[in-house]
């Protein structure tokens, strides 16, 4: 069986589809992987077969990429000269090759343009973060704002509607529609739910008890948890940083994302707040420049750390709300705080709340003072170390990419 796996976005959207690649590949299939150009360096010694797709990095400037609202745009047209390639490389194989398509949702539209030029094949999408299936059950998110759970289904089928009318439809319904109609497909109604109902299965990479099945999520659906990965995870820690750990107690980390240079005001409110509270820190960016100039001996800048490294010697994790972060945390045992921006991070952050691992911030309320006396509540707490503790024991032995890789072996059977 062909597997070509199509991605998207930074570094935590490419690692989970890199590792359900290299896991189909080890099951003995062919696993062709499509993914932004600039990841190759991480990409091409795994000795996938990679075909690099255009990415506009002047993205990561672009202040609307993480607003609430206006993101969806951003990542939408950014992302579609690379989707661009994916019907010209389909059409590029066999006919009479049996194919599945594995893909982010993103790439849904493209995928399903597919059918029309290679007969049986097959679409899998798979869902990094429960925000990215949308549902009018508890808990829905507007935005940044939890809807109360007392609010009647049909106010809240009326709210998902209209805000997919009002963000989603007028940024992507034209194009997908002019590109259906030039493949003489039907015109979809609303991007959302129809685009999510194109896929043979849909596919979740977090668990059950991160975020349990809703009645109108698609159908069917395979349940996997985290494919937690790093194409190098037994990177030794620089001697700086192994000097710096062995110099006093266990820092706080602070990162606020791979692709954000946006960051200023969220590193000068973490310094502020670590010098209040008299603790130190380590700082994770690649973006120097978004740090301020004058760092004390007391917090450290790693321009990359990998988080399973890392994490075992940090008394917390403050950082976007990622759902790989945010996944690496709770394995690790970490406490969070985590000061969302946009997209997924604000149902990210939520949960982590529910489930009593952390506590969560808005970014357009952070300052020192603020970030001070939050991260007070959850640092040395025994409780939320507790509850640390029980949700790490979840993630126990078991590989979520193999049930991943068994669910799609049944649908190229089907």
């Amino acid at each position: 069986m062909h597997f070509v796996v199509v991605t998207i976005g930074s570094a935590g959207d490419l690692f989970p589809f890199m590792a359900m690649a290299l896991a189909l590949r080890a099951a003995g299939h062919r696993a062709t992987f499509l993914a932004p150009e600039q990841h190759a360096p991480f990409v091409t010694p795994s000795g996938l077969d990679f075909v690099g797709l255009p990415a506009d990095e002047a993205v990561l400037h672009d202040p609307d990429l993480w607003h609430p609202t206006r993101g969806f745009g951003v990542v939408w047209r950014v992302t579609r000269p690379g989707m661009a390639r994916i019907v010209p490389a389909v059409a590029a194989l066999p006919r009479d090759e049996r194919c599945v398509l594995l893909v982010h949702p993103l790439a849904l539209p493209e995928a399903d343009l597919c059918r029309t030029i290679h007969p049986g094949l097959k679409v899998a999408a798979a869902y990094l973060a429960p925000q990215n299936l949308p549902t009018i059950h508890d808990p829905l998110m507007a935005g940044p704002w939890r809807v109360p759970s007392w609010v009647p289904l049909g106010a809240r089928r009326w709210m998902l509607r209209q805000g997919v009318r009002k963000i989603v439809d007028p940024v992507a319904l034209p194009e997908v529609n002019a590109d259906r109609a030039a493949h003489g497909l039907a015109p979809l109604n609303s991007l959302l739910p129809d685009m999510l109902n194109l896929a043979d299965l849909s596919i979740t990479l977090f668990p059950e008890w991160f975020a349990p099945t809703q009645p109108d999520w698609p159908q069917p659906l395979l349940r996997a948890g985290f494919p937690l990965f790093d194409p190098n995870p037994d990177a030794p820690l620089s001697p700086e940083l192994a000097r710096f750990l062995d110099e006093g107690p266990a820092p706080l980390v602070f990162t606020h994302g791979t692709a954000n240079t946006q960051s200023r005001a969220y590193f000068n409110a973490a310094r502020a707040a670590v010098q209040q509270l008299g603790l130190r820190a380590v700082f994770l960016t690649v973006h120097r420049d978004q740090l301020p100039a004058d760092l004390p001996p007391s917090i450290l800048w790693q321009a990359y750390v990998p988080l399973r490294r890392m994490l075992p010697h940090a008394a917390l994790l403050a950082h976007h709300g990622g759902i790989g972060t945010t996944a690496e945390a709770l394995r690790a045992a970490t406490p969070q705080l985590v000061v969302p921006l946009a997209h997924d991070q604000f149902d990210n952050a939520m949960r982590v709340t529910a489930l009593g691992v952390g506590a969560s911030l808005a970014a357009s309320r952070v300052d020192g003072t603020r970030m001070a006396r939050v991260l007070g509540q959850v640092v040395g707490n025994a409780e939320v170390a507790r509850r640390c503790a029980a949700v790490a024991a979840r993630f126990g032995t078991h590989d979520p990419l193999q049930s991943l890789c068994r669910g799609l072996d049944a649908l190229v059977d089907t």
